[in-house]
Order: structure tokens, then sequence, then C-alpha cells
């Protein structure tokens, strides 16, 4: 799995976010010296990046958490983007491989995001900043303004705002339709659509919440009606050219039973789904990353697809100690999978002893498959196999 680093590479590389696995992991196979720092510093970021900070308070306390480590370029993931001050502060202090805390600004301003998707003639849900006249049927959610992961959603029927971290909320008119997810690749201007996905959204099968974020299936975008290949080619080109992103940059959308695709959420850094592009085409996303963003200067190539893969996050349906012996359990099972795949089929691996309250994440399942309802049908198998070797 290890990929050669391109020769005027700088030899370390720092990753910051709630959760950085996947991006440090893209790095370290590309040749780099990682140092990461997130919320949970798992077990197996431990065992592929040769520093890791876990940060306490997050995200306040990531500037000292990072202060000593080398001067090299970084990468923030999520969900950094509801903060650019910090962005900003930390971009002061060593070069920055992703989006300008300005950019991230203009990028989650709704307002702003809504106008430019439909004056290029594509859609949004119509949004609001206070909850007078929205219908309290169920039809609208409420949504934190800042947030991730579909943490905080739910449905409006009126009453109290919920308490949100900001104390700001939006509502928006629910969309029915089919959740996907976009990856970009964004480069001088340029909108370069390396991806697309089905999002796992309160799937009870991983115990997630009813509108929580628990996984991706892997879709080629060339598989797409050509419409909503259209629209998305053309969302890219907005990203580049209106919002100034650069890099690794993901959306959220909903396409409804017309095709019509609506824009929900503009996350400007590489999102959680984009790996899966690793394991199907052998793309480095770290390399390619860095490239977009002029910190080196050779991109990798882009490879056809030869399989599909998918990914889900199993949350724990009640409170539990993830021990030695449960990761033990653990690897038993995950052990012959990842001899068959050639990548690891378990990741985030909580490091033992450790609590895990219900409704907590547990770990990160992987399976592949011929077609994406193959990959699906096999993750969800895993998924079942591994809580059943949780503690009772």
């Amino acid at each position: 799995m290890k990929t050669s680093r391109t020769a005027d590479a700088p030899k370390d590389l720092v990753v910051v976010g709630a959760s950085v696995r996947a991006i440090a992991g893209s790095a370290a196979r590309a040749g780099f010296i990682v140092h990461a720092a997130d919320l949970f510093g798992d077990l197996d970021l431990r065992e592929l990046a040769a520093t890791v900070e876990t940060v306490r308070p997050y995200p306040a306390g990531l500037p000292a958490a990072i202060a000593a480590f080398p001067p090299a370029p970084w990468i923030y993931t999520g969900a950094l983007e509801n903060h650019p001050e910090l962005i900003a502060v930390m971009a002061a202090a060593r070069p920055l491989a992703g989006c300008s805390p300005e950019a991230v600004a203009r990028v989650r301003d709704t307002d702003n995001v809504a106008a430019l998707v439909r004056e290029a003639g594509l859609l949004f849900p119509e949004t609001r900043r206070e909850p007078r006249s929205v219908p309290t049927a169920g039809t609208w959610l409420v949504k934190p303004l800042a947030s991730a992961g579909g943490r905080g959603i739910r449905r409006w029927h009126g009453g109290e705002p919920p308490a949100t971290s900001t104390g700001l909320s939006l509502w928006q008119r629910l969309i029915p339709g089919r959740a996907f997810a976009a990856g970009y690749l964004l480069a001088a201007g340029n909108g370069q659509l390396i991806t697309t996905s089905r999002q796992l959204i309160g799937r009870r099968w991983c115990h997630a919440g009813p509108f929580a974020y628990c996984g991706s299936v892997d879709i080629d975008p060339a598989t797409l009606p050509r419409g909503v290949r259209d629209q998305l080619l053309r969302l890219g080109d907005i990203l580049a050219m209106e919002f100034g992103l650069v890099g690794l940059v993901g959306v959220d959308l909903v396409i409804d039973g017309q095709n019509q695709l609506y824009v929900i959420e503009v996350n400007p850094r590489p999102t959680a789904s984009v790996e899966l592009v690793e394991r199907a085409t052998g793309l480095s996303l770290a390399v390619a990353h860095l490239a977009a963003c002029g910190i080196v200067s050779a991109a990798p190539e882009t490879r056809p697809r030869h399989e599909t893969w998918s990914k889900a996050i199993l949350f724990a349906s009640r409170d539990l100690r993830f021990d030695d012996t449960a990761l033990a359990a653990l690897h038993t099972r995950a052990r012959p999978w990842t001899a068959t795949d050639g990548w690891p089929a378990v990741a985030d691996i909580p490091r033992p002893p450790q609590a895990i309250p219900a409704g907590g994440p547990v770990c990160t399942v992987f399976a592949p498959g011929p077609t994406p309802a193959a990959a699906l049908a096999m993750l969800r198998r895993r998924i079942a196999a591994v809580e059943a070797g949780l503690p009772s």
C-alpha cells in the first residue's frame, strides 16, 4: 500500500482535526513523517504517525498541541471549518495546505452559497435563520449553525430551538431523496470531480442517530446519469472559481426522484468519504491534496476503479468498556478480512482501556465488492460480526 513520495515533498507533515486517521494514513503511505493532533488519538493512528497528541479541550487546544511539532506544512480535517479563527492562528505559524480562513468563511455562509448555487442553475433548499413562519409538521429541519456529521439535526416541530455550541441554528426544508456526497480536487480555479458516494445516514444497524453520518459507499461518477454528472461538474467550477477553494473538498448533496441535485453543505477540507477512492484506485489523496495546494509540484495520476469500497462507523448501542479482551476479539474478526482485502478492514480503533458511552463511535469498518450493492451487503455482515464481539 506504500506509494513513493515526490522528490521535492517536505519530509514532515502535520495533520489536525477531530479525526485525522484517514489523511494521516494516506500521507504515511506516501512516505511522509506524520505528526497528528485530534480528538481521539486512536490506536491505529499511533501506529502510523511519528507523533500523536490527543487534544483537550478540543478544538481550542489545537494551537498549543501542535506548537512543538516540526515547522512543517499542515492539513486540517473536520470540523475545523466551523472555526476559521483557529485556522488563521495556526496558518500564521506554519504553511497551510488547505483552504484559507477567508475562503472557509465565505463558503460556510449559507446565504452566500445558496445565492451562487442558484445563480448557476443548481438547487439549494429553502433556508431560514429564525423559526418564525417555519412549518412545524416535521417537513423542515433545524440544524446547529456550526456542526459536523449530522450531529444535532432534528425535524422541526416547534418549541424552543435546540441548545448549540454557538447558540445559533438554522431551519432548512427537508428534501426527500438520496443522500450523496461529491469529492473534488480543486486547484487554480479548476474543479476536478474525483468521487461521488452514497452516504449512509442514521442507519440502525450502525446504531447511529436519526441524521448522523455513519458511512459511505463509493460510486464511480461515470455511472451516474448524465444530467447529474453535468450538475456536479458545474458545481466544482463554482467552488474553485467563486469561492477560491483549493485541495480536497467535499459537498453533501441530496438527489431527488427527478435526478435534481440539491446542495446541502460544502465542507472545505478532506472529508470522511474520500478515503474510499484511495482504496478503489490507489490514488494518493495526501499527495493530490498537497499538489493542489502548491506544497509539492508533482500530482499523482488518477487511475480507473477496479472495485467498489464501502465504510461504516459502528456506534455503541450501550455503555461499554473497551478493554484488551475486546481489542483481541476485534483483531481476530478483522485479521482474515484484512488479509483478503489487502487493506486494513477496521480502523479508528480505541486504545484500551476506554469507556465508550452509548452513542459514541466504536470503530470504522470497511468492505469491498464488485458493485456498490455487494459492497454494502458485505459491510453490513462485517458490522454485525464486529458488534457480536463487543463486551456484553
